[in-house]
């Protein structure tokens, strides 16, 4: 059945109000917007709404026509649905309407007696007075337009003459609220009058005034989301989603000709030299399909455009009380932390509104926190466990091996060169690879590397990307435009040679090319391959390759920032599929696996000669990198063991599968309660965008002044309100899904997805 949640809301209104006594057999109607769609759903005809189902109530567009949808009632829909359609036409900011036949109210319609400003709350939650509307038949255009121009001055209860009273809302809660309200005032102004009449006193102008101020803010605020928003993505009913589980049957099986890992050893002649490599573009690659970043960004600016929407108030207090009753013993611990640790944990990730999670265990795709909560894992670590977390094949060899050699040996290790060796035959163009810390530390070495290399000392990166947190890199950090406002405790002097470009704008970044020709040249351009914040802002699918064009034409280096993307987009990176070749190419989070020192660099021979080991530079160094955990024996060796492992099951695909089905889902979610939300995915790497506040930037500096905390405020009660039903995310607004992540588990996220949705404001 097609908007069942809103015929729900109708059946559920008209049994509050029934209980209520405000409703006496089939007196008056009922109405639901349909978010989304310019249609509503109203009580039928002449029907006992004590005995109401949800596939009774009758959908009707905004011209006021019966939309018959094969429900088999064969109901007729209100005689007023006339005058419901006209008040959704004019005012954008109601999403529910009732029409009652109340007895107190009905009193004062019978003497055509308008309620004046009695208080400041019925100022401001029905207006500046509660109107007489003309009298008209029921039923009847003539009605229907005399209600309409009472609408739209803002006030939302009026009286309708010899008939009854019409209730506006923002959501159904707030209709019926309102009306409750009216019958109360009606109430109050008939004793009034019926003790001292011509004594009833109203409130001071000014304070009405104040009042139906905030009561036309809201409305405006509340119209804006809806005649400020686009289109939302129709996902058919009947759709069948894309499947993990089907993906991963299909690897496994034991077909002829199917796609099977290779063997260990050296690449074959047909794909060296290929960027990703014969080997990995036979197992493919984790996007199935490209997204339509024109329409993703069109989406995008659209969210930003509008006023925030998210929890209503009583859901987030819901939320908050979860954290206060449900996790004790993190807030125990992590209150604890902050005497010893800044801010109370060791890593950002952790931080997460209201306060930090403990987290004792994690398997597949699961977590469990110290109060024994279980969790859906969507974080995993930031990306890194593309197999999910805690892998057991790859554990039981890791751990002969730290049983063998211990975690460090500071010596030569052979899982250093084996790691290094299947790089190669999956990034054919990392020709050579130092293996470092992390991929702070690799973005730091590629950088220093590129300008030893050329002699040129200018570096530029794409705005809001994140490279990690070293001195250089830490430069129109997260907001397009911002330069060093996050560069704290660091001297002008490391970032004097960093520039930025704003996302996808390649003229930008030519000029930036040019004009640092009178500063000596540039070294190298920086980019994450699928856009900035691990694709928050996505790039065009030709972006990268003309990045190259820029870089061949002005001598410089194309780093590729592929801590993220480097494994989780198929087993050739990003470079594989785009096809895009970059010179130097930064690796971390799942280059180990999981497991701690997940980082290096890797590239052309000629210039990854600059990283040569020896003492005093004999072997040909000529930069300074290392430390002494880089290429420990515990994480080559789990590098090696994950990629293998992820080669022999196609991880990165099965991963992207289930990728596309969490999003799509999230799409009909999104849908189906009328949400500005923007959802999309790369793969496995999965967007879900509620505020838009990674999406503000320099360009427009009073925006982002004005509403950057509001829209991270509203980032972060979504990330908290997910947690509370039982899902972890990045920050609330991104996710990385993993090989463990099989269809029933996705069902099961999205059936929580679902619960927090229908609390969010208006809904």
């Amino acid at each position: 059945m097609e908007h069942r949640t809103s015929r729900q809301h109708v059946v559920d209104m008209c049994r509050t109000m029934l209980a209520r006594g405000y409703l006496k057999a089939t007196e008056g109607n009922v109405s639901v917007r349909v978010p989304g769609h310019e249609l509503y759903a109203v009580t039928p005809s002449n029907y006992d709404y004590d005995r109401m189902r949800v596939e009774d109530v009758c959908i009707v567009d905004f011209a006021g026509k019966h939309v018959p949808d094969g429900s088999g009632t064969g109901l007729a829909p209100s005689i007023e649905c006339g005058m419901h359609a006209n008040i959704y036409r004019q005012r954008p900011d109601v999403n529910a309407i009732v029409h009652t036949h109340q007895p107190y109210a009905s009193a004062l319609a019978f003497l055509r007696r308008p309620i004046p400003a009695l208080t400041d709350e019925q100022v401001r939650f029905l207006g500046k007075r509660v109107a007489i509307v003309d009298y008209a038949p029921s039923g009847t255009g003539f009605l229907a337009r005399n209600v309409q121009k009472k609408v739209a001055g803002g006030d939302n209860a009026f009286i309708i003459a010899n008939h009854g009273i019409v209730a506006l809302g923002t959501d159904p809660d707030r209709a019926v609220f309102n009306m409750a309200l009216l019958e109360k005032v009606s109430i109050a102004y008939l004793l009034a009058l019926t003790t001292e009449t011509g004594k009833v006193y109203t409130i001071p102008t000014a304070i009405r005034e104040v009042a139906f101020g905030k009561l036309r803010a809201d409305e405006k605020r509340i119209a804006a989301q809806i005649t400020e928003a686009v289109p939302p993505l129709r996902v058919p009913a009947d759709e069948e989603p894309p499947s993990a589980d089907a993906t991963a049957a299909a690897l496994s099986a034991p077909t002829e000709g199917k796609l099977t890992a290779p063997t260990e050893g050296k690449l074959t002649a047909s794909s060296e030299g290929k960027t990703g490599g014969g080997e990995a573009a036979r197992l493919g690659y984790a996007i199935s399909e490209y997204p339509d970043v024109d329409d993703v960004l069109r989406r995008l600016k659209a969210l930003v455009a509008q006023p925030i929407r998210g929890l209503r108030h009583d859901a987030l207090l819901d939320v908050l009380n979860y954290y206060d009753t449900k996790c004790r013993a993190s807030r125990e611990i992590t209150d604890r932390a902050k005497r010893r640790i800044p801010g109370g944990v060791q890593h950002n990730l952790a931080f997460n509104y209201p306060f930090p999670l403990a987290i004792e265990r994690a398997e597949g795709a699961h977590l469990v926190d110290r109060d024994g909560n279980t969790y859906i894992d969507f974080l995993q670590a930031g990306g890194p466990t593309i197999l999910g977390s805690n892998y057991g094949p790859v554990n039981e060899r890791v751990a002969e091996v730290v049983r063998a050699s211990g975690p460090v040996t500071g010596l030569f290790h052979e899982y250093e060169l084996k790691l290094a060796e299947i790089i190669h035959r999956y990034l054919p163009h990392v020709e050579m690879y130092r293996a470092l810390g992390s991929g702070t530390e690799a973005v730091m070495a590629a950088v220093r590397g590129a300008r030893a290399f050329t002699g040129k000392k200018m570096v530029i990166k794409v705005g809001g990307a994140y490279h990690g947190w070293s001195d250089t890199m830490v430069y129109g950090l997260r907001v397009p435009g911002t330069y060093r406002m996050n560069a704290k405790g660091i001297p002008f002097g490391a970032t004097s040679r960093t520039r930025e470009a704003f996302p996808h704008d390649l003229g930008q970044l030519r000029r930036k090319l040019i004009e640092n020709r009178l500063r000596g040249g540039t070294a190298a351009v920086v980019v994450e391959p699928v856009g900035p914040e691990s694709g928050t802002r996505p790039v065009p699918r030709d972006f990268n390759a003309k990045v190259r064009q820029l870089c061949d034409e002005f001598g410089a280096l194309l780093i590729f920032d592929e801590v993220v993307t480097g494994f989780r987009l198929g087993l050739g990176g990003a470079a594989g599929y785009f096809g895009v070749t970059p010179d130097l190419t930064v690796l971390g989070k799942a280059v180990s696996g999981g497991y701690p020192m997940a980082g290096g660099v890797g590239g052309r021979a000629d210039v990854m000669a600059v990283f040569g080991s020896g003492l005093d530079g004999k072997s040909g160094a000529h930069i300074q990198v290392g430390g002494t955990l880089s290429a420990n024996p515990l994480s080559c060796a789990a590098g090696y063991f994950a990629i293998e492992e992820m080669a022999r099951t196609n991880a990165p695909v099965i991963a992207g599968r289930a990728g596309d089905r969490l999003t799509r889902g999230l799409q009909r979610l999104i849908d189906r309660y009328g949400l500005p939300y923007v959802a999309y995915n790369q793969g496995s790497i999965v967007h879900l965008e509620c505020s838009g506040v990674m999406l503000l930037d320099m360009r427009h500096p009073v925006k982002l002044l004005k509403e950057n905390k509001a829209r991270k405020r509203l980032m972060e009660q979504m990330g908290a309100a997910y947690a509370a039903h039982g899902i972890i995310t990045l920050a609330g607004s991104r996710m990385y899904t993993s090989m463990a992540d099989t269809d029933e588990v996705i069902d099961d996220a999205l059936a929580r997805f679902d619960q927090v949705f229908a609390l969010v404001e208006g809904v």
